[in-house]
């Protein structure tokens, strides 16, 4: 009778943890995640990095899991021309080029989207199966921090000061600009690998467009990222992102939720970026640009010379970013928990 039981409990004890992973979700759930994210691919393409891609019908990618989407019809290129916004063309010829790693193995043909697949172990990395591909909510602390002009002059957009919250767990260097409705920002961002010393740390270096509340507010915003927790290495990889309440429950980094809604065959999110720049020798840049679309509200995202690689749907995703972005940031930001604490994190921007 005795061992009896003992079977009966190591049977229950060994069901238990077969179902556990790192004590955080079951494989049933981690198996419907996989589905969920990882759409029927039309060609799969194994990149040298590790990296597998899948070659996904552009109608059948993530972006229509959205109920706000499910009877959105693609809009395949901006009805603006991108051209026409490059403000000058100087120094143009001596930029040397970028490109991402998987491009050596394969390409999409038209009609598909390149999406990188979710795997197993990715989603084990992650704090839950639900947070995978989100960026921490932000909680917000009062400062008595403020923005002004160099002429000592407040900004137009209030008659006091504008206080700039301070955020737990992050610390940033950014540029910052408002006062104004903005439809359009750009950036050339220096390429490096910095390091990042805990897996659940993440730095990057980006462009954000926002607007709404400071405790609620939506933001797109897009760039280079070092992040071992959702990629599972330390590779500076393209990323783009999205919220509508200050990440709290919407949005996620690149194809990991529905919401951004992809068009170029070309261009990975969440691929990895050759080469880097090195301290004595070439440098490199990613030039990444976010513009609304004046007839439609789309915000489009493109990449290097002018390519759009798709956009993010404000008429049904968003409510203030529908109208104008109110302010926009470029800079670098780091994620960890050991920020201004001792020892302080050595995770590089």
């Amino acid at each position: 009778m005795a061992n009896f039981i003992f079977r009966v409990l190591l049977t229950l004890v060994l069901s238990y943890l077969g179902n556990r992973v790192n004590g955080k979700a079951n494989f049933k759930e981690i198996d419907e995640k996989l589905k969920q994210l990882n759409k029927p691919a039309v060609k799969t393409i194994q990149s040298e990095d590790g990296d597998i891609i899948d070659c996904v019908d552009i109608y059948k990618q993530p972006a229509f899991d959205h109920h706000a989407l499910k009877n959105h019809i693609i809009q395949m290129k901006p009805s603006f021309d991108l051209k026409e916004e490059r403000l000058s063309t100087k120094n143009e010829s001596t930029k040397l080029a970028i490109f991402q790693t998987w491009q050596r193995s394969g390409s999409c043909q038209e009609g598909t989207v390149p999406i990188r697949r979710i795997r197993r172990e990715d989603l084990l990395r992650a704090k839950s199966v639900q947070q995978f591909g989100r960026k921490p909510h932000e909680v917000v602390l009062k400062s008595n921090t403020t923005i002004e002009h160099k002429d000592g002059q407040l900004p137009s957009i209030n008659t006091t000061a504008l206080a700039m919250p301070v955020i737990v767990n992050r610390s940033a260097a950014t540029l910052v600009t408002v006062g104004y409705n903005y439809i359009g920002a750009k950036a050339d961002i220096n390429v490096w690998t910095p390091n990042v010393e805990a897996q659940d740390e993440y730095t990057t270096a980006q462009i954000w467009l926002k607007a709404g509340p400071g405790d609620n507010f939506e933001s797109i915003e897009s760039g280079w990222t070092v992040n071992p927790q959702l990629y599972g290495d330390k590779r500076t990889r393209l990323f783009a992102h999205w919220t509508k309440d200050s990440y709290k429950t919407t949005g996620c980094f690149d194809m990991t939720c529905s919401g951004f809604v992809q068009t170029s065959s070309q261009y990975l999110l969440g691929g990895s970026i050759e080469p880097v720049s090195t301290e004595f020798g070439q440098q490199y840049d990613l030039t990444v640009g976010i513009y609304m679309d004046p007839n439609t509200a789309n915000w489009w995202l493109k990449i290097g010379k002018d390519i759009p690689v798709g956009y993010w749907p404000a008429s049904t995703l968003l409510f203030y970013l529908n109208h104008s972005s109110t302010l926009v940031e470029w800079g670098g930001q780091v994620y960890s928990s050991n920020v201004k604490k001792k020892p302080h994190t050595k995770t590089g921007m």
